[in-house]
């Protein structure tokens, strides 16, 4: 690798860092390709980027920035998944490791605070985004069903009566 395609994947790995919210950090020893094919499509499914970059390239990418402290974590052969949701991209990584052994979470970093393993792990159970999208819309459409029904009912009663005067007489 000669020094302008360092420089441009020290630049590509930055830009990452920089439209990021999280950033984890694992060891990928021993995956085979399909199972790192695997990974990376979930890791897609999940709105996130996974690379494999060489440990100093991503230490200069990584200074300056607000994942700076994850430094320390990038030693062996280690892959950086980034993303903007950070519980989607936990939950993707935490059940490829529990499927995979070979897939080690070293720990990340969300924004400038440091997460260990069993905080990685904690974020995976939280409902992601999209999840929580979902909740509100159903509990702000919920009191306008209820208005709508309310609206509704005295019309079905007159209907009703309508309905049974007629069947009288």
């Amino acid at each position: 690798m000669n020094r302008a395609e360092k420089q441009a994947l020290i630049e590509d790995v930055n830009a990452r860092f920089t439209k990021a919210q999280i950033a984890l950090v694992v060891h990928n020893n021993g995956l085979t390709v399909a199972q790192m094919s695997e990974l990376r499509r979930k890791m897609r499914e999940a709105g996130a980027e996974f690379k494999v970059a060489k440990n100093r390239l991503a230490k200069l990418a990584a200074k300056d920035t607000k994942f700076a402290n994850i430094a320390e974590l990038l030693k062996g052969p280690t892959a950086i998944a980034t993303s903007e949701d950070p519980v989607a991209v936990a939950k993707g990584i935490v059940d490829f490791a529990k499927a995979n052994e070979k897939l080690v979470i070293v720990g990340g970093a969300y924004g400038e605070q440091k997460l260990d393993v069993s905080a990685i792990q904690a974020l995976s159970k939280l409902p992601s985004l999209d999840q929580l999208r979902g909740k509100i819309i159903g509990l702000l459409q919920a009191p306008a069903q209820r208005i709508a029904s309310i609206l509704q009912a005295p019309g079905g009663q007159v209907a009703r009566v309508i309905a049974a005067k007629s069947k009288q007489g």
